[in-house]
């Protein structure tokens, strides 16, 4: 049941932080056919109703792709990219229950931004600066833990391990 991979070193914050960035552009990938049904649907309509079915609907199918694969491999395809993985020490796989409490609690690198947006009422562009700043501290948070792992890690238990680089296959060597 144990697995010799949570023991591995954590990533550093920067590489940890540029697979954040590529897994946001996986992120449009996940939600352009749900938000394409739903824009249909709903005929594109712009009612307040309309902006939270949209963000109910976003929480939804990210938090179905990034619970599904981190309880599956501890890997979404951008963390495979960058060689790293979500862990839970003691076991093989991260549980269900833990990868969906590590999702809610990730939702700390932007709900600060939004939660400043709504009550000081910031227009879009300022808005989105908001949601960088919560970003930035949550990413600088790692600095003040002893294995630099981020605030929503600690707090459900698990660990992002960097992986070692893949072994070379040996050349092929030509036929005689």
């Amino acid at each position: 049941m144990s697995n010799n991979t949570t023991q591995g070193p954590a990533p550093a914050i920067k590489r940890r932080v540029i697979a954040i960035v590529y897994e946001m552009l996986l992120a449009f990938a996940v939600l352009f056919l749900p938000f394409l049904i739903l824009e249909v649907a709903m005929q594109a309509s712009h009612t307040p109703l309309a902006e939270h079915v949209r963000q109910a609907l976003a929480f939804l199918v990210l938090g179905a792709y990034f619970i599904h694969q981190w309880s599956r491999e501890g890997q979404t395809l951008a963390m495979r990219t960058w060689r790293i993985k979500l862990v839970f020490p003691g076991y093989s796989h991260v549980p269900l229950k833990i990868a969906a409490l590590r999702y809610v609690l990730a939702w700390g690198w932007v709900m600060p931004g939004i939660l400043a947006s709504y009550a000081l009422g910031l227009s879009r562009w300022h808005s989105l600066y908001a949601m960088f700043a919560s970003m930035g501290v949550w990413a600088l948070l790692a600095l003040l833990d002893k294995d630099r792992q981020f605030v929503h890690d600690r707090l459900a238990g698990t660990r992002l391990v960097q992986l070692p680089k893949p072994e070379k296959k040996a050349a092929a060597q030509p036929a005689a």
